[in-house]
């Protein structure tokens, strides 16, 4: 069965403690709810640095991939779904949705 990645895309950092343990708690419950379908249930990035095309490194900004999650699932259209409900949306993030593609090895 084909595996899609959930990135996790810029969004706002809890405004409180509780903020962020509240924010968490969706998100474990949103990982539960897909169940079986999580093949990975999340992995955050910390200390981005972006490297561009002449070689100059920079840091990350609010608007860079900052972790994600990889499902199990017959097709795109029910990654989108399952990702559609994910809380990260809650925070003013967005989702890129994508199949990953097994590379000959």
């Amino acid at each position: 069965m084909p595996q899609f990645i959930i990135a996790y895309i810029g969004g706002q950092q809890p405004a409180s403690k509780e903020d962020g343990q509240s924010q968490m708690q969706k998100w474990k419950d949103w990982i539960e709810e897909l169940g079986d379908a999580v093949v990975n249930p999340g992995t955050p990035l910390k200390d981005i640095r972006i490297m561009d095309p002449d070689g100059s490194v920079r840091e990350g900004g609010s608007d860079d991939f900052h972790g994600f999650t990889v499902v199990e699932t017959d097709n795109l259209d029910s990654a989108q779904d399952m990702a559609r409900k994910c809380p990260y949306l809650e925070s003013g993030g967005r989702l890129e949705v994508a199949e990953m593609v097994n590379m000959p090895g």
